[in-house]
């Protein structure tokens, strides 16, 4: 809290309900920082947890909230029900990608009293502040809620993005790491260095947010945080948590020429931890990917997402010629930086042909981690109302999957195929030779079970030669580090974890009963 704020007349608990996700939400984090600095208390909840019904009565919240995406809104709905029920006079908020792009979600859910859209460290504690003091808050930009007493929807516009974003502080970590300890014991951790996307891309958030919700410009909305800020962060975390490697968030590390120069001049002398990023090819100069691995970068990604030029530029509008993905890709090789590439199949549009040719374009690349998404057209997304206007059908948002690598929402033709090359495709990347047997395998829907788990396992493996890299980074060495041992570990404990709930699935089913639910998609989010 400011020396100018006055405190809040009394101080408010806040919970946040969250599943567990493969990294640390730093979005729960910035949230928790202005909500503390504001006089409240916050804490979080990870599900599923066997005790969460007791622990929500033993901290008896005043506000609790969800960070939702699309296809989880189901589960968190069923989930807010129970929590009604358990807290009647709770106050529940739902904030994230979902109510954001999908504010329908409040008249859908009669237990939710508000939703929030966009960054919330201004509006959640402004309205902590208003109940507090007992004062009317329907008017909070940000914020959109259900009238108590009416039950009118009240829709309340943007205030702009923040802009000094040096002025949120540090990010708390604490109400993840209690939470999850998981979390805070993880070797490598998350940091962002900025909030926004100049590019237009018609798969990804930012064009929605940037233009549909925010009615921004790249001057308002693409923002970042000084290098001095950023590498206090790092240090304040390192004092304090386990950390031995820095995992760079930010949708494109070099956005800024001059703010790299001065990150790689000032990070290997105040950190020194070896690091990965995302990099944009069409921003991306020889002297860029030489300043990184001065600094300790030890892997780099690109996103190709299509080798076909009309896919990637006419319907991803990526903006990007086949020959800055090549240079880029070439350089970070070069300079000894692992090579990670970003694809992404499925597009509408895109035929058979034009999936093999990015697959084709990533073994000319010679790329060592390749990574690959099956496009969703989530809601306001651009590339939904593309798919659309060229005839396919999209599948209603409450019939998205929770695991969006697994299918796709779009039907057309060659959807099964596409698919199972999901599933082949960094396997044939690293092991070209396979590329024929792939083509007719892809064929056989009966496999595909057979060929998710092939993908699991090889994604595990490319996940244990990166460990391996950073390990040898930090001069760590023995057997402990080798990638076969490595692997070995994490397929061990993670099949030790999958017989275990098989053989006492009974708590995953109690779990769901005392929920009152049936929904299918519990029990994938529970495996």
């Amino acid at each position: 809290m400011s020396d100018t704020q006055a405190p809040p007349v009394r101080s408010l608990k806040v919970l946040v309900i969250e599943d567990y996700l493969p990294q640390e939400m730093l979005g729960i984090m910035w949230l928790s920082r202005a909500i503390k600095d504001a006089g409240h208390q916050a804490r979080c909840l990870f599900l599923p947890d066997k005790d969460w019904i007791q622990k929500i009565k033993d901290y008896n919240p005043d506000v609790v909230a969800y960070s939702v995406t699309t296809g989880m809104h189901l589960y968190f709905r069923d989930i807010n029900r129970k929590v009604r029920e358990i807290l009647p006079n709770v106050f529940a908020i739902q904030g994230g990608a979902h109510c954001t792009y999908s504010p329908e979600e409040l008249e859908e859910d009669p237990n939710l009293n508000a939703i929030c859209r966009g960054e919330g460290e201004e509006a959640i504690p402004e309205l902590l502040n208003r109940i507090a003091a007992g004062e009317d808050y329907y008017d909070i930009q940000n914020l959109w809620f259900r009238h108590h007493e009416t039950g009118e929807i009240i829709k309340n516009g943007q205030r702009p993005p923040i802009q000094d974003l040096d002025a949120l502080g540090f990010p708390d970590r604490e109400i993840i790491y209690e939470a999850g300890a998981i979390y805070r014991d993880s070797d490598r951790k998350v940091f962002v260095t900025q909030r926004g996307c100049p590019m237009n891309c018609s798969f990804c958030f930012h064009h929605a947010l940037k233009k549909k919700v925010y009615s921004s410009t790249n001057a308002k909305y693409v923002r970042k945080r000084s290098v001095d800020h950023v590498i206090a962060e790092i240090k304040a975390v390192r004092e304090k948590y386990n950390l031995k490697f820095v995992h760079f968030l930010d949708d494109i590390f070099n956005l800024s020429g001059k703010w790299l120069e001065e990150f790689c001049e000032k990070y290997p002398k105040e950190i020194g931890l070896p690091f990965d990023c995302i990099l944009m090819a069409n921003m991306t100069k020889e002297r860029h990917i030489k300043m990184l691995k001065e600094a300790g970068c030890v892997y780099a990604r690109i996103a190709f997402e299509s080798a076909n030029d009309y896919i990637r530029n006419a319907v991803f509008r990526k903006n990007t010629t086949l020959k800055q993905l090549e240079d880029a890709a070439g350089w970070i090789s070069k300079y000894g930086i692992r090579l990670g590439s970003l694809n992404m199949l499925g597009g509408p549009g895109a035929s058979m042909e034009d999936e093999w040719e990015t697959v084709a374009l990533n073994i000319k690349c010679k790329v060592d981690h390749p990574l690959v998404s099956i496009m969703q057209p989530y809601p306001m997304f651009d590339v939904g109302e593309m798919a659309r206007d060229m005839g396919y059908a999209v599948a209603a948002y409450d019939d998205f999957p929770v695991k969006f690598n697994r299918t796709t929402t779009i039907e057309f033709e060659h959807k099964r195929e596409v698919e199972n090359l999901h599933k082949w495709f960094p396997i044939v990347v690293r092991y070209p030779w396979l590329m024929p047997v792939a083509k007719r395998a892809i064929r056989w829907h009966i496999f595909s079970k057979v060929y998710l788990v092939m993908y699991m396992l090889y994604s595990e493996y490319m996940v244990s030669e990166q460990a391996k890299l950073y390990a040898h980074a930090q001069g760590l060495r023995g057997p402990r580090y080798w990638t076969l041992v490595d692997f070995t570990r994490r397929v061990t404990v993670k099949g030790f974890i999958r017989i275990y709930e098989n053989l006492f699935g009974k708590v995953a089913r109690r779990f769901s009963l005392s929920l009152q639910m049936g929904d299918e998609r519990v029990v994938a989010h529970m495996d």
